[in-house]
């Protein structure tokens, strides 16, 4: 796994957290979350391409790229509301996984893989389009 950074390439233009390409999968705890992260590698996924988001980052880091980004004008897409939604999972203890998946085979391959664990919550970053997972 590397470390989750977050940079402008993972944000859009009004600064909330939209990672194209990438999955964001929650799952109940630390233990659930390691585990999917050792079934995906086992999977052939590059632990590379993998990125743990413990409840603090997700709180820390991406919750405030929302900021004021409903204002002056509600946000056209739902980037915000998918941000509130994971911090709102991250404060009752969730884990999330970052999974580089720019292509429909490898989110096929991540969901293929992962069969069977507990996800809570999954989103598919794609452009203009949060596709829902589970």
């Amino acid at each position: 796994m590397k470390p989750f950074v977050l940079d402008n390439h993972m944000c859009t233009m009004r600064g909330v957290f939209y990672p194209t390409g990438h999955m964001v999968l929650m799952l109940p705890g630390e233990a659930q979350a390691k585990k999917a992260c050792h079934d995906l590698t086992h999977a052939g996924i590059s632990s590379e391409e993998i990125s743990l988001l413990p409840p603090h980052v997700i709180m820390d880091e991406i919750a405030h790229t929302v900021g004021s980004a409903d204002l002056p004008m509600p946000s056209p897409g739902t980037e915000a509301d998918t941000v509130r939604q994971l911090t709102h999972l991250a404060a009752q203890g969730q884990w999330g996984l970052l999974v580089h998946a720019p292509h429909a085979k490898d989110s096929d391959k991540v969901m293929n893989a992962l069969k069977g664990h507990p996800i809570t919550y999954g989103q598919k970053y794609r452009h203009l389009v949060i596709e829902d997972l589970v």
